[in-house]
């Protein structure tokens, strides 16, 4: 199949043909090693962690895995997630046959200062909705039971570790993979936004339906500043502080980090509050986009080297063969 090489500048959605060797199956392909990629390195990390935690003497789980305790294991968990990390990068690189760095951002690589910038904007609006949670009816069973310094301390110096790796990673899979798999067949960014968005929410698990609904708004805003912004710094920002302080909480009560319940378990009334707080951030960080313009696009790529053949020796002509009194030729 030809593939004709865009001439216009490319949004974020549409990086995947900034590469001169773009061909229509490389995303599909790409799709399949990220997926297939990070199944290997999380059952890789799993046989590391299980050796791992057999030789220090934890004792086994009724399923056989190790026990590793709450800290421990959530540390272990976000490290599954993490993973998808560098799967990713190699997908775009050898795959994609790209420069890594153009699942970040148009720029080719994190813009530092931005994510810092929305990383600030981030913490007040999500802090203000976590404090609103706490207060939701219901929201607190049997009461709050400090877990105490001994346990707290630690689990929050892992936390703001690795935290940030996981949330990174969910943004690098969803926001960046897979919107600019899409993007590279649609030229509309809402055909590349909203299926990510789906799949992100399905990725949480079925919990209830409000859940879901959260999720998938969570995903098709984070997406859009994606596209608006050229660059997955506003998403990972609010992706890493939200879930930085949600782990935080759980972090603080007694017993708190081994619940399993994600957002998609989220009753209405905390969806509610936690909808308006991400409409809050969009909001502020497509204003200061405005008031401080960014790239929002990559250069069209080069046209690819085309093979030339060499020409066939041009024979000089003979005297004879030359106008008369023609000192030079005229032919450039």
């Amino acid at each position: 199949m030809t593939h004709a090489q865009p001439t216009e500048p490319l949004p974020y959605h549409r990086l995947a043909l900034v590469s001169a060797r773009h061909r229509w199956w490389r995303p599909l392909a790409g799709t399949l090693l990220v997926t297939g990629g990070w199944m290997v390195a999380i059952l890789i990390l799993d046989s590391v962690a299980s050796s791992w935690g057999a030789l220090k003497g934890y004792p086994e789980a009724p399923d056989g895995s190790v026990e590793f305790g709450p800290i421990t294991a959530t540390a272990v968990d976000l490290l599954y997630l993490a993973a998808a990390i560098p799967v990713v990068l190699l997908g775009v690189r050898w795959i994609g046959r790209r420069p890594a760095g153009t699942v970040s951002s148009v720029a080719g690589g994190l813009r530092w200062r931005l994510l810092g910038v929305c990383l600030l904007i981030a913490l007040p609006v999500v802090a203000v909705s976590t404090g609103g949670m706490l207060l939701v009816p219901g929201g607190d069973d049997g009461g709050f039971r400090w877990a105490g310094w001994d346990v707290f301390g630690p689990a929050m110096a892992m936390l703001v570790v690795l935290v940030p790796l996981q949330s990174a990673a969910e943004e690098y899979v969803f926001r960046g993979w897979l919107t600019q798999a899409a993007g590279a067949f649609f030229r509309s960014p809402w055909f590349a936004v909203l299926p990510q968005a789906v799949l992100f929410a399905a990725a949480h698990g079925w919990g209830t339906a409000w859940g879901f609904a959260d999720l998938a708004f969570f995903g098709v805003l984070a997406g859009w500043l994606t596209v608006r912004t050229g660059g997955l710094e506003a998403s990972i920002g609010l992706h890493a502080i939200n879930n930085l302080l949600s782990f935080g909480v759980s972090a603080a009560v007694v017993d708190g980090l081994k619940s399993d319940e994600t957002a998609a378990d989220a009753p209405w009334q905390v969806v509610v509050i936690d909808v308006a707080a991400i409409a809050v951030y969009t909001a502020v960080v497509l204003w200061m986009a405005r008031r401080r313009p960014m790239a929002r696009t990559a250069p069209a790529p080069l046209a690819s080297p085309v093979s030339v053949r060499d020409p066939e020796p041009v024979q000089p002509p003979s005297p004879s063969s030359l106008p008369p009194q023609t000192p030079f030729s005229t032919l450039r």
